[in-house]
């Protein structure tokens, strides 16, 4: 399974640099998740102990990735609140 995650083009001149880069962020984010569902659900319906050990090493790769992310918004949602959205959807993720 090859996971791409590339930051989509915005056509929306209305939409600051900051709101993008968040934006991206969070598409990472979920797109993160849903690896490390797959990641889980191919751990557990293996037997083969080669194969076990390769979702080991995909699960911990990809909690590497969502925790980078993670620390991401983290930094994002940190920035003085005129720059923030008040609906922010990283708020939900990280508290």
């Amino acid at each position: 399974m090859k996971i791409c995650f590339s930051q989509t083009p915005c056509h929306n001149q209305n939409i600051s640099e900051k709101e993008m880069q968040r934006n991206s962020i969070l598409a990472d984010i979920e797109k993160t998740r849903c690896a490390l569902e797959d990641a889980y659900a191919g751990f557990d319906n293996v037997t083969d102990p080669d194969l076990i050990d390769c979702y080991i090493y995909e699960v911990n790769s990809v909690l590497k990735r969502y925790k980078f992310l993670l620390e991401q918004a983290a930094k994002i949602n940190s920035l003085p609140e005129e720059e923030l959205h008040p609906e922010s959807a990283v708020n939900v993720l990280i508290g």
